[in-house]
C-alpha cells in the first residue's frame, strides 16, 4: 500500500505549544484509506493534543491537516464531523437512563443536525432506529438494544460509544484509548470488534495496550515529547532500537507476543 498516494488523512508539520511545552513538534503523519493506523507513546508524548488537533478542538500554531484532499486545518469540529471524521470515547456522552438503542438513535439524529429537544421523536422514529440497530449489530450489542445504559458494564458502554460513532457513517474513526479501564475479557471483545471493522473503515487508534496495538495495526507511529520518532509496520517498530529505548522497554515482550 502506498500510504502517501492513498492517504485519506495527511498531517504535515503540525506544531502546538502550551507555554514553554511543545506538545506537537512538527508532526507528520499519513493515514491510508482503509488502514488501521495506531499512534503510541509514553504519557506526555502529545497523543491527546494530536487527536484534539485532528478533531478541531485544539488549533495548531503551525502545520496543516488534509482530509480526503481538503484542507481542514481551520475547520470547526462540526464541519469535520459532517465530512466524515468521527471521534469516539471522549466526545460522546451517554444518556444513562435511556436504552442503548435510544442513545444510538440520538447520535444519528444529532449528526443530521437536529436538536436533542426532539429526543422523544428519536426514540420512535423508524428512520433513526433502523441505522441505530445496524450500528449496534456491528459492535455486537444487538441483544442489548433495549437495555438501560446505566445497567450495562463499562465494556458494553465503550462498545455503545463506538456504535454511536459508527451510526453517523464516518469515513474515518479516531479512537482515543478504547481499551482504557477494560478487563481482559472486555478488551478481547473490543479487539475483536475492531478487527471486524478493520479494512472496511479507516481507523486512527491511540492506545496504551501494546498487545492490542500489535494485534490490530497495519502501521504504527511513535510519538515521544511531541515528535514522531518512528513510523512503519509492526515488525519495523518492534525492531527499532530508538522506540524500544524511548517507550517499549519492558513492554517489548508483550509486543512480541
Amino acid at each position: 500500500m502506498n500510504a502517501v498516494a492513498d492517504a485519506l488523512l495527511r498531517v504535515d508539520g503540525l506544531t502546538r505549544r502550551f507555554g514553554g511545552v511543545i506538545a506537537s513538534d512538527g508532526v507528520c503523519l499519513d493515514v491510508a484509506a482503509g488502514e488501521l493506523h495506531a499512534v503510541i507513546g509514553p504519557n506526555g508524548a502529545g497523543k491527546t493534543t494530536l487527536i484534539g488537533e485532528l478533531t478541531g478542538e485544539i488549533a495548531p500554531h503551525a502545520g496543516s491537516i488534509h482530509f480526503d484532499g481538503h484542507d481542514i486545518t481551520a475547520l470547526p469540529v462540526h464541519r469535520r464531523s459532517l465530512m466524515g471524521l468521527a471521534r469516539s470515547f471522549q466526545i460522546t456522552s451517554l444518556f444513562p437512563h435511556f436504552t442503548a438503542l435510544e442513545n444510538v438513535a440520538l447520535a444519528v439524529q444529532a449528526h443530521a443536525g437536529h436538536s436533542f429537544r426532539f429526543w422523544r421523536a428519536a426514540r420512535k422514529e423508524v428512520s433513526l432506529r433502523e441505522p441505530a440497530r445496524a450500528a449496534l449489530d456491528r459492535v455486537g450489542l444487538s441483544h442489548r438494544a433495549d437495555t438501560i445504559v446505566a445497567g450495562m458494564s463499562h465494556g458494553e458502554q465503550r462498545q455503545l460509544e463506538l456504535a454511536m460513532a459508527l451510526a453517523t457513517q464516518p469515513r474515518m474513526l479516531l479512537l482515543d484509548e478504547p481499551m482504557a479501564g477494560l478487563g481482559a475479557d472486555e478488551s478481547g471483545r473490543m479487539v475483536q470488534t475492531l478487527r471486524e471493522l478493520k479494512g472496511g473503515m479507516t481507523i486512527l487508534l491511540i492506545e496504551h495496550d501494546m498487545e492490542a496495538v500489535f494485534a490490530l495495526a497495519d502501521r504504527i507511529t511513535v510519538l515521544v515529547y511531541g515528535r514522531v520518532i518512528a513510523s512503519g509496520d509492526p515488525a519495523t517498530i518492534r525492531a527499532n532500537d530508538e522506540v524500544r529505548q524511548a517507550y517499549l522497554g519492558e513492554q517489548e515482550a508483550v509486543a512480541h507476543g
